[in-house]
C-alpha cells in the first residue's frame, strides 16, 4: 500500500528547502514552505508507518524498539520507539514518518502565562503578538478536543476521586484525537475514536490528528518531496550561501555507498531535541561556528511515567486495541483525565497528573515487567488469567509533568550524543512527583510503583518522555544557540552577538530554554507557526494556514508515485 514517502534514489541534487525531521516543527515547516511554492524536501530518519501497520502484539511491539546506551545498541535503526539509555537519565523519543505525533499521548495544553514571562525567552516572544497566532493556527490544525465522554471511564473516576479526596480536580485535557467521524484540515477523511487505549502504541483506527494526518499531507499536496531512512549527519556552509547536508541512507545494504550529499539555499531543523541537537553538535565540529551555548539547557520537562499496583477496584488502564482483543471493550483515549496542582505563587511547584493508558500490544509482559519488583503472585496469576482481569485490571498508569532547572548539557562521545546531568536525580520535582503519585495512589488503595524496571538494565536513573532544549532560544549568542525566529547565531570570528547564518533555522522542542510544566507538542508547533510567520515577512512569501475545503482523501490518494 503507498503512502506519502518515496525512496532517496528519487531525491535530487538540489531543493529550495530542506527540511530535517517530520515531527510536529518539521511538519509546519514543510506544509508552509510548500505552500509558498518552494521546492522542499523532507529527510526522516524512520520509516512511514500507515494506518493499521502500527504493532498490535507484543512480538511487533519487540520489534519496533530500538535501544541505544554506551555498551548497547540493539534493534532496527527505522524502528519506532528510540529509548536512549544514559548515565544519569534515560530519553524516549518516536522515530518515524510523523516524528513523535505517532507514539505520544496527544495532550496539548498551552503553557501558563508565567512559562513565557521567564526572562530566559527573549523579549519578542511576547512582545510581537505572533506567538498567539502561532497557538490558534497550531490548535487549528492539529484540532484538540476533550472526550465528551471522559467521565465515564473506571481510570477517570479512579484518578477523580484520589484527587478529590486530596483537594485537587480533574479535568478532561484536550488531546489530539477525533471523536466524531470528520474531513479534516488536510482534507483527509478521519473515523470516530474508538477509545481503544494505544494512543501510545500508534493509532490503528487513524482518529488521532498525528501530524503524518495534518501537515505531512497538505505538504505533499502542495508538491513537497518527503523521504525516509535519510539521516541527517552534518551540515556544511559554501561559499556561495548555500548549505550542503549530508545524509546517511539507512535503506541500503552494502553495494552502493550510503552517503550522499543534498544543496539547499535554506535548512530547517526539526529532527527534535536529540537529533537537531545531535546534527548541531556534529556539524560545529566540522567547521560550522555555532554558540558556545549548544548543547546546553536541557529539561527534562519534569516527567514521570509512574504505576499504581494492586488498587481496590478496577482500573481498566490496558488499552484493547483495534480490531478489540475484548469485544464490546473501551478503555478511553491514552489520557482522558487530568489532575492540575497549581501554585498561585510559585511556577516550579504546578504539577499536571494524568491518568494514562499502556497499549495493547504490552499487554502479554506486564505481568513479567512487575517480576522484579516482588510481585511475582500477582503476575503468575494475570499470566494465567490474562490482563484484563485480577491484579491487572487494577493497574493505573501515569503521566506526570511539572519544571526541572533544565540543567542537563548534551556533548558528542566517539560522534555519539551523550547526555551529563549528573544531579538529574536529585532534581526537586521528583520528590515532589513521588509524594503526590503516592497519595494518589494510596487513595486507590494500591502501592506506588516508581518504576517496574528498576535494578534491570534501566537501573534507577530518572527518564523523559518529553526532552526539550540543547538549542535554546536567547537575545544573543552569548545565552542562546537560535534567536526568537529561530535561527542559529553564527559564532564566527568578529561576527556580532546577533549576527546569525542566513536560511538555518530551528523549529523543534530543541529551541526550549526551559521546561513548560505540560506536554510540549502544542508548544513546539505553536513556536514553529510563528517562526514560519516570520519567514513570511523576512522573504515576502506567500501562503496562508486555511484549511483545505471540498477535498476528502486518504493520505494513499497522495503518494507521490500515484501523482507522477
Amino acid at each position: 500500500m503507498a503512502g506519502l514517502s518515496r525512496s532517496l534514489e528519487f531525491a535530487r541534487d538540489r531543493y529550495d528547502v530542506i527540511v530535517v525531521g517530520s515531527g510536529y516543527g518539521g511538519g509546519v515547516a514543510a506544509s508552509r514552505l510548500a505552500r509558498a511554492g518552494k521546492s522542499v524536501a523532507v529527510l526522516e530518519r524512520g520509516r512511514e508507518v500507515l494506518t493499521g501497520q502500527f504493532p498490535s502484539r507484543f512480538p511487533d511491539l519487540k520489534n519496533e524498539m530500538q535501544v541505544r546506551g554506551k555498551r548497547l545498541h540493539t534493534g532496527p535503526s527505522s524502528a519506532l520507539y528510540d529509548v536512549r539509555l544514559g548515565e544519569d537519565m534515560h530519553v524516549l523519543v518516536g522515530c518515524g514518518l510523523g516524528g513523535g505525533s505517532l507514539i505520544n499521548a496527544g495532550v496539548a495544553l498551552r503553557p501558563d502565562a508565567r512559562v513565557f514571562a521567564d526572562a530566559c525567552w527573549p523579549g519578542q516572544i511576547a512582545q510581537d503578538g505572533l506567538l498567539d497566532e502561532g497557538f490558534r493556527r497550531a490548535k487549528l490544525w492539529l484540532n484538540p478536543q476533550s472526550d465528551p465522554r471522559a467521565g465515564g471511564f473506571t481510570k477517570y473516576k479512579t484518578l477523580e476521586a484520589a484527587g478529590a479526596a486530596l483537594g485537587h480536580g480533574i479535568v478532561a485535557p484536550t488531546i489530539t484525537v477525533s471523536f466524531d467521524a470528520n474531513t479534516n484540515v488536510a482534507g483527509i477523511e478521519q473515523p470516530e475514536c474508538t477509545r481503544c487505549g494505544d494512543c501510545c502504541g500508534g493509532c490503528n483506527v487513524g482518529a488521532k490528528n498525528s501530524v503524518a494526518l495534518t501537515y505531512l499531507p497538505d505538504a505533499v499536496r502542495h508538491g513537497a518531496e518527503l523521504y525516509t531512512h535519510a539521516s541527517v549527519r552534518h551540515l556544511a556552509k559554501l561559499p556561495d550561501g548555500d548549505w550542503e547536508v549530508h545524509v546517511r541512507r539507512l535503506d541500503v545494504d552494502g553495494g552502493a555507498s550510503p552517503d550522499m550529499v543534498l544543496r539547499a539555499s535554506m535548512v530547517v531543523l526539526g529532527a527534535g531535541t536529540l537529533g537537531t541537537t545531535e546534527v548541531l553538535l556534529r556539524s560545529r565540529a566540522k567547521g560550522l561556528a555555532l554558540s558556545d551555548r549548544l548543547g546546553e539547557r536541557f529539561s527534562a520537562n519534569g516527567d514521570i511515567i509512574a504505576f499504581g499496583y494492586g488498587a481496590r477496584d478496577p482500573v481498566n488502564a490496558v488499552g484493547v486495541g483495534f480490531p478489540a482483543k475484548i469485544d464490546g471493550a473501551e478503555v478511553g483515549a491514552a489520557v482522558s483525565g487530568q489532575l492540575e496542582i497549581d501554585d498561585a505563587t510559585l511556577l516550579a511547584n504546578e504539577l499536571r497528573v494524568q491518568e494514562g493508558v499502556l497499549p495493547s500490544a504490552l499487554a502479554p509482559v506486564l505481568p513479567v515487567l512487575f517480576i522484579p519488583n516482588g510481585r511475582l503472585l500477582g503476575a503468575l496469576q494475570s499470566l494465567v488469567n490474562g490482563v484484563y482481569k485480577g491484579p491487572f485490571a487494577k493497574l493505573q498508569t501515569f503521566f506526570a509533568v511539572s519544571h526541572d532547572s533544565a540543567s542537563g548539557r548534551f556533548v558528542l562521545d566517539d560522534d555519539r550524543l551523550v547526555l551529563v546531568w549528573p544531579t538529574a536525580k536529585d532534581e526537586p520535582v521528583y520528590a515532589r512527583l513521588d509524594a503526590m503519585l503516592s497519595s494518589i495512589v494510596s487513595e486507590a488503595g494500591g502501592s506506588y510503583v516508581k518504576n517496574p524496571l528498576a535494578g534491570t538494565v534501566m537501573g534507577h536513573q530518572p527518564a523523559t518522555a518529553h526532552p526539550l532544549g540543547g538549542a535554546g532560544m536567547g537575545r544573543e549568542r552569548g545565552d542562546g544557540v537560535v534567536n526568537h525566529k529561530g535561527q542559529l547565531f553564527d559564532g564566527g570570528a568578529g561576527r556580532g552577538a546577533n549576527a546569525v547564518h542566513e536560511g538555518l533555522y530551528v523549529v523543534d522542542g530543541a529551541v526550549m530554554p526551559r521546561s513548560l510544566g505540560v506536554n510540549p507538542l502544542l508548544t513546539i508547533t505553536a513556536l514553529a507557526e510563528r517562526t514560519l510567520l516570520h519567514m513570511q515577512q523576512d522573504y515576502g512569501l506567500s501562503f496562508d494556514a486555511a484549511p483545505l475545503t471540498g477535498v476528502r482523501a486518504t493520505p494513499q490518494d497522495l503518494s507521490p508515485f500515484l501523482a507522477a
